[in-house]
């Protein structure tokens, strides 16, 4: 069944997006986890990708300008999420296009997008285990 496996990315207007995005790097390694004191460990994601990244007060990445906030799902299989969605009602529209990373789909209301990553994506992965010669 396909499924939600990660956030792919969280995106927010800022007036000065590149101070902002150095902010977070410099001062939090882009999310400070040991502020994090939870009893419930929360929501373990899978391995991937995640762009965190402050965007410009008019990018049109949000849709209307009230939208100030986006979230993008990765998920492991975008056409059987798209059918699964559409199955239950929910408006979804697949992007026409493939873009370098990967694949994606946009659900109506709240900017919420879908995104599988292609290999070009996941070959990014510092930590990917090595394929073995043969």
């Amino acid at each position: 069944m396909a499924r939600v496996t990660g956030i792919g990315g969280f995106f927010f207007r800022s007036p000065d997006p590149d101070a902002l995005n150095r902010w977070y790097a410099e001062h939090l390694g882009v999310v400070m986890i040991e502020s994090r004191t939870y009893d419930d460990p929360g929501w373990f994601q899978e391995r991937g990708e995640t762009v965190f990244a402050a965007c410009s007060v008019d990018s049109e990445m949000f849709g209307p300008l009230a939208k100030s906030w986006m979230i993008n799902f990765r998920v492991d299989d975008l056409d059987g999420m798209v059918q699964r969605l559409r199955d239950a009602g929910i408006a979804v529209e697949p992007h026409a296009d493939s873009y370098p990373n990967g694949r994606f789909a946009e659900l109506a209301g709240n900017r919420i997008q879908l995104w599988e990553p292609n290999a070009a994506s996941t070959e990014r992965d510092p930590l990917r285990p090595a394929v073995p010669e043969t």
